[in-house]
């Protein structure tokens, strides 16, 4: 469970900072990003969700929804082959906060959505090189599934193609 003090809301371009630092703390597992990369990435998403805890971000999904002009590869494999899912680009939690629910609750509100808007699935990706074994074990806790693998970034990275089917 999450603590009773965390909220959750939409990402703004206030969170810009803040979301940079959660997400260039996290790599390898997300690419790291310039403040300019992640206000585009904001401007593109089809969805955000914040975790906060008071006013402090403490994990972020940010998401896209079928046909948007994304250029990802790992979106356009999801792309091209179905138009009723939701896609996460990322989700990224606080360190010092990992294991304590509150990846498993933004999923929880990106499942709901996903029902709310008839999806069929929720699609995402998680590293095989450079390995992410928990991302990887915490994604079929909540039931993602392989359903592809492929290298981007002109092989420097392979990921697994999972998906949930809700």
């Amino acid at each position: 469970m999450t603590p009773d003090d965390t909220s959750f809301d939409s990402l703004s371009a206030a969170d810009i900072p803040r979301l940079v630092e959660l997400n260039d703390a996290a790599s390898p597992a997300v690419p790291i990003t310039s403040e300019t990369e992640m206000a585009a990435l904001l401007d593109a998403a089809g969805f955000t969700l914040a975790a906060r805890d008071g006013d402090t971000l403490i994990g972020f999904v940010i998401g896209m929804r079928p046909r948007a002009d994304y250029s990802s590869e790992n979106y356009r494999f999801f792309d091209s082959r179905s138009s009723d899912y939701l896609y996460v680009d990322r989700i990224v939690i606080d360190g010092s906060r990992r294991g304590s629910g509150i990846g498993r609750a933004l999923y929880a509100a990106v499942f709901a959505l996903a029902r709310d808007e008839g999806m069929r699935e929720v699609t995402c990706e998680v590293n095989l090189d450079p390995p992410n074994p928990e991302s990887l074990a915490f994604h079929a806790r909540l039931g993602f599934e392989r359903v592809g693998e492929q290298e981007t970034k002109g092989g420097s990275v392979t990921v697994a193609l999972l998906a949930a089917e809700l």
